[in-house]
C-alpha cells in the first residue's frame, strides 16, 4: 500500500462530511496512521469517532491553533505517541460572520486579523513547532478554494484569507525544500461541509458549479481525498508549492459553454431555476 508505514497528524476534521475526513479515510486505506486534534469538547464529541473508526483512538488531542500553548502540546503528544511524522494535513479556516457578510469595505479590522490568524498564520506556526517531528521526504497539505484566486459572492474576507494561505503555501514550499519537505495546497470545488454552511447562497454555489464545470458535476470529498493521499505519497516527491485544484475543471472556465436545446436554438447554459 502506498502509504504503508507513514505517521501523520489531521488538523481541523469536524465530522465525516469533512474533506479532511476524505483526505484522512484514502490515507489509512493505503496503511497510513493518522493523529488527530480538535478544538474543543464539542467538536471532540465529533472526532473521537472518527478516530476509532481509523483505529486512531489513542492519538487525539485538543490543539486551538489561536493560542501557541496547545500547539507546543501537539508536539510532545505526538513525539511521544507517534515519534516522527511523515505529512501533515492543515484543514483549519475562520472569519468572523461581520466577514461574510455586508460590505467588503465595512470589515472590522479585528475580523480581518482573526481571519488571518486562524486561516494562515496557523499553517506557519504549527509547521515551525512540528517541523523537529518530521520526516525526510515528509509533506504539507492545507486546504483553500477558488475564492481566493478570483472574487466569489459571498466569500469576501475567507477569499483574502485563501489568497494569502496560497502565497504562504508557496513561500513555505521555498523556504523547506531544502530540507526535503513538500508543501502543497488542494483547491476544491464546492462540497456541503460544515465550514461550507457559514456561506450565503451556497446552494446556488454548487448548482452553478455542476452546470459550468467541464465534467458537468460537483467533486466528492472521496475524490478529494484521492488527491490528497497523492500529495500527501511518496508519488508526489518532486511536487511542490502548488495549488491543485480538484473542481471538476470549474478552475478553466472564463465563461459558460454555449448549449443549444434540442431544435438546435442557442440558450443559455443555466438560468437558476433548473
Amino acid at each position: 500500500m502506498i502509504m504503508q508505514g507513514k505517521k501523520g497528524v489531521v488538523l481541523g476534521i469536524a465530522n465525516n462530511k469533512s474533506i479532511a475526513y476524505g483526505i484522512a479515510k484514502a490515507c489509512k486505506e493505503q496503511g497510513a496512521t493518522m493523529a488527530f486534534t480538535y478544538l474543543n469538547d464539542s467538536l471532540k464529541k465529533r472526532v473521537e469517532p472518527i478516530a476509532k473508526e481509523f483505529g486512531s483512538q489513542d492519538f487525539v488531542y485538543p490543539c486551538d491553533v489561536s493560542n501557541p500553548d496547545e500547539i507546543k502540546a501537539l508536539k510532545v503528544s505526538l513525539e511521544r505517541d507517534l515519534g516522527q511524522i511523515d505529512f501533515i494535513v492543515h484543514s483549519i479556516a475562520f472569519a468572523p460572520k461581520d466577514g461574510l457578510t455586508g460590505r467588503f469595505y465595512d470589515i472590522p479590522k479585528s475580523s480581518f486579523n482573526i481571519a488571518m490568524d486562524i486561516s494562515v498564520y496557523s499553517l506557519i506556526e504549527v509547521v515551525r513547532e512540528l517541523k523537529p517531528l518530521m520526516s525526510s521526504n515528509a509533506s504539507i497539505l492545507t486546504l483553500t478554494y477558488y475564492g481566493g484566486a478570483k472574487y466569489i459572492p459571498n466569500y469576501n474576507l475567507m477569499g483574502v484569507a485563501k489568497a494569502a494561505l496560497e502565497m504562504t503555501t508557496k513561500y513555505l514550499a521555498e523556504d523547506l525544500g531544502k530540507d526535503g519537505i513538500r508543501v502543497n495546497a488542494i483547491s476544491a470545488g464546492p462540497i456541503k461541509t460544515l465550514a461550507a454552511a457559514g456561506i450565503g447562497e451556497f446552494r446556488f454555489m454548487l448548482k452553478w458549479n455542476e452546470a459550468h464545470a467541464p465534467l458537468k458535476k460537483n467533486v466528492t470529498t472521496s475524490e478529494v481525498g484521492n488527491s490528497g493521499m497523492y500529495l500527501l505519497s511518496d508519488l508526489s516527491l518532486a511536487v511542490t508549492g502548488e495549488i491543485h485544484y480538484v473542481d471538476c475543471g470549474y478552475n478553466i472556465m472564463g465563461m459558460p459553454a454555449t448549449i443549444f436545446d434540442e431544435n438546435g436554438k442557442q440558450k443559455i447554459a443555466w438560468n437558476g431555476d433548473n
